[in-house]
């Protein structure tokens, strides 16, 4: 019996440190409730076991300094928004300029055909 039980063990221990490896591999991140869902495992048995927490820890430290492509993908398209704003900010600008100036001609004008106006009174 004490064998039997022994040997599942280490049955789970080795399908959990192979799913760690293969999920670095594959350049997923490695996370316990993805291990969970990917072994059957408990939660507990990740973070219990000593072999496996190691594993996760080394598997999690070497991740650290890989980017998540995702993150990489939502970056670049973040970037190009701004671009995108930043062009449209600038049209802005340069279209406020022209009406500022716009205004302060018409309201020369204005001016002096008011003081016409009033010397033709």
């Amino acid at each position: 019996m004490l064998e039997l039980n022994k040997r599942k063990s280490e049955e789970k221990v080795e399908r959990a440190v192979l799913t760690i490896r293969t999920m670095v591999l594959e350049r997923e991140k490695v996370s316990v409730p993805a291990l969970m869902q990917k072994t059957g495992l408990s939660r507990g048995f990740f973070y219990k076991n000593p072999i496996v927490r190691g594993e996760i820890d080394a598997a999690m430290e070497q991740q650290a300094g890989m980017v998540d492509p995702r993150r990489n993908i939502i970056s670049q398209a973040m970037e190009a928004e701004m671009n995108l704003l930043r062009q449209q900010l600038q049209k802005l600008k340069s279209e406020n300029e022209n009406l500022i100036k716009e205004n302060q001609k018409l309201k020369k004008a204005l001016s002096k055909k008011e003081l016409n106006l009033i010397k033709q009174i």
